[in-house]
């Protein structure tokens, strides 16, 4: 059992990450592919990702360089998903690259005592060495991750939406309530389990960092070092669906000033009620005209206990942001 001990300066100081966290979601990735365990939610990104590590001859990269460092069920270091990951690949690929060798020997050491890494992960001290890691790991997003981005970044709208409402509705207290099963809160404690270990972190005034990760399954992930900013990696729900293309026959019938007022509505997450509201129409007609928008890849429909949340996905956001033409 994992268990966050909140004060109360440490509430107000609650953030939720506003980008994939292009690290965590490398380490996580790699999780996936060494196990069974949810491969229903990852089924298509399974299957091309190994064919695209197959075409950029990355195999065995991935299996004797990259795996042996993110063991799926044990511990892995931390300066492998630095705080800079929030800012993009480039930036955490570089804090990757800086971390201090006195750290990475320690950490490494860990690693090897915990699960019996190679013998060559004693040289990720050195700079050369981190310079050939960071460079797979680039290569590694490049080829499987990359390619998913635009799904990614719409379930995180999706869920950033989702933790908008709550925080207006319950407050802070409330978001972190609802993050997932296998995450309770117990004031003033936030607690994980199941967890690997049992570990009690102090957060004193410092806050936490909450992670909505797509690869990460089931089971939250913090830092092992406790000294560390606190971060928690928490895991999407899955609910997998195929995008429609955007000359599909829904898209056409995308016509009307009802149903662009409910993509609108979107912008933030709405409910069907709230969407019906914003259109001027009943409940029964704004389901009936988000299904056409959701057909049409515009919107992404979400359930979280008893409701329904209607977001835009990538496309639907985009076509809201287009300006109109100004004929000279």
């Amino acid at each position: 059992m994992l268990r966050f001990h909140f004060g109360p300066e440490d509430l107000t100081k609650v953030r939720v990450a506003t980008e994939p966290h292009a690290l965590w979601e490398i380490a996580v990735s790699l999780h996936r592919l060494q196990t069974r365990e949810g491969r229903w939610a990852y089924a298509s990104w399974f299957r091309d990702a190994r064919a695209a590590l197959r075409q950029a001859g990355l195999d065995q990269t991935v299996k004797s360089f990259l795996l042996p460092l993110f063991p799926r069920a044990g511990y892995f270091p931390d300066f492998l998903t630095p705080p800079e990951g929030t800012q993009g690949l480039d930036a955490g690929l570089e804090a990757v690259l800086a971390t201090p060798d006195e750290r990475v020997d320690g950490e490494v050491e860990l690693l090897r005592r915990a699960v019996g890494a190679p013998a060559w992960t004693r040289r990720l001290g050195e700079r050369g060495m981190r310079q050939q890691l960071v460079d797979a790991l680039r290569a590694y997003h490049r080829a499987v991750i990359a390619p998913h981005e635009a799904h990614i970044e719409q379930r995180l709208r999706a869920e950033r939406a989702r933790h908008t409402r709550a925080l207006f509705h319950a407050g802070t207290e409330g978001m972190l309530d609802q993050l997932g099963p296998t995450i309770r809160w117990l004031p003033p404690v936030l607690e994980i389990a199941p967890y690997p270990d049992h570990r009690d972190v102090l957060l004193a005034g410092r806050g936490l960092l909450l992670i909505p990760s797509h690869f990460c399954w089931h089971a939250p992930i913090a830092l092992a070092d406790a000294g560390l900013p606190p971060v928690l990696l928490y895991p999407l729900h899955h609910q997998p669906a195929a995008p429609r293309s955007v000359g599909s026959p829904p898209l056409n019938a995308l016509l009307g000033t009802t149903r662009a007022a409910i993509l609108r509505a979107g912008e933030t997450g709405c409910t069907t009620t709230e969407a019906a509201r914003r259109a001027g129409v009943t409940p029964t007609t704004a389901s009936h005209h988000t299904a056409v928008l959701r057909d049409a890849g515009l919107m992404a429909s979400h359930r979280h206990a008893n409701t329904v949340l209607h977001t835009l996905t990538p496309l639907g956001a985009a076509l809201l942001e287009q300006k109109p033409r100004q004929d000279g």
